[in-house]
């Protein structure tokens, strides 16, 4: 049985743009990112901010939510954040 619970987040980075990503340990991945260490993309765009999160149990769904997310246009991925949580 997995216990894992899986969060899908959005940060908006320095330059405005955003970043989706899933992690099992979302404040130490934001801490890798914040530092330098994650995500090529956001390393020259800090500062970060986190503007959107959902949870899952399940990875599989974690990373197919992932997909769907950074398939939307800009606009849409702003009206998501809008009506989500962070």
């Amino acid at each position: 049985m997995n216990n894992k619970t899986w969060t899908l987040y959005m940060l908006r980075c320095g330059d405005g743009s955003l970043y989706t990503g899933v992690a099992t340990d979302l404040q130490a991945r934001l801490a890798k990112h914040r530092a330098g260490k994650g995500a090529k993309y956001t390393r020259g765009r800090l500062p970060l901010e986190l503007v959107y999160s959902e949870t899952s149990t399940d990875q599989g769904q974690a990373l197919r939510r992932e997909l769907e997310i950074k398939a939307l246009s800009r606009q849409q991925k702003l009206a998501l954040i809008g009506q989500g949580s962070a």
